[in-house]
């Protein structure tokens, strides 16, 4: 399983400032990315919480299913030290996408 986490403000993503962002909305991009991988079970989860982004990774590094956290931890990526120290504990493959 692979783990997708989006953090703040990227429940708009599609409906917020689509001159910049584009139009399309993070659920068609799942179901399309979903069906292009049909062998790998995807989850996904959105937070705008530091706390429950927190939780779900530490969840996702007890996992033994979980293979992978694909993360946008969006404003968090510049000032979270508890994200990043929960990040660093999970034992599980990291790949980070942040913006700026």
């Amino acid at each position: 399983m692979i783990l997708i986490i989006n953090g703040p403000n990227l429940n708009l993503t599609g409906k917020r400032e689509p001159e910049i962002y584009g139009s399309e909305t993070f659920e068609s991009y799942l179901t399309r990315l979903r069906a292009s991988m049909p062998e790998t079970r995807i989850e996904y989860f959105q937070s705008n919480s530091e706390g429950a982004l927190i939780d779900r990774v530490q969840a996702a590094g007890a996992d033994a299913g979980c293979e992978g956290i694909v993360i946008n931890p969006g404003g968090y990526s510049h000032y979270s030290i508890a994200l990043a120290d929960a990040l660093r504990g999970a034992d599980v493959f990291i790949g980070v996408s942040a913006p700026g």
